[in-house]
């Protein structure tokens, strides 16, 4: 499956964002999503997580309350509403997508996801 995420740009502390991440194929409903970012010198760190039912989700304790991940399968779409957005969001974002799990499992580790997109630039200015 082929992810295609887009969204983002340069946005001030405390705007928002909304993220998509969009498939390329019909099963995708089937595919646990991840939201993953890195930061220029960091490593790449988990932000979100949906089940491929959408009855489940997780998310990092730096962005809980004010990230919202969700899914639309009619639309093979993921998406991740950012709100209240700092300098520190500030990454290329990246989705990624992990077939065969249980409705409601999400997946966290990194190393679990068979496909990622290309990722998108998140930008928050001070």
């Amino acid at each position: 499956v082929q992810l295609q995420a887009s969204g983002g740009g340069l946005v001030e502390a405390g705007g928002s964002l909304r993220l998509s991440c969009a498939a390329s194929r019909r099963t995708f409903s089937s595919y646990a999503i991840g939201w993953f970012r890195q930061a220029p010198g960091k490593e790449r760190e988990f932000v979100a997580a949906i089940s491929w039912s959408g009855g489940n989700v997780a998310y990092a304790d730096s962005v809980k309350g004010r990230f919202t991940i969700s899914r639309d399968n009619a639309k093979n779409t993921v998406y991740l509403q950012m709100n209240s957005l700092k300098p520190e969001d500030t990454a290329v974002y990246y989705c990624a997508a992990d077939p065969g799990n249980p409705p409601l499992r999400v997946v966290v580790g990194l190393e679990e996801y068979d496909y990622w997109g290309q990722g998108t630039l998140v930008t928050v200015s001070s």
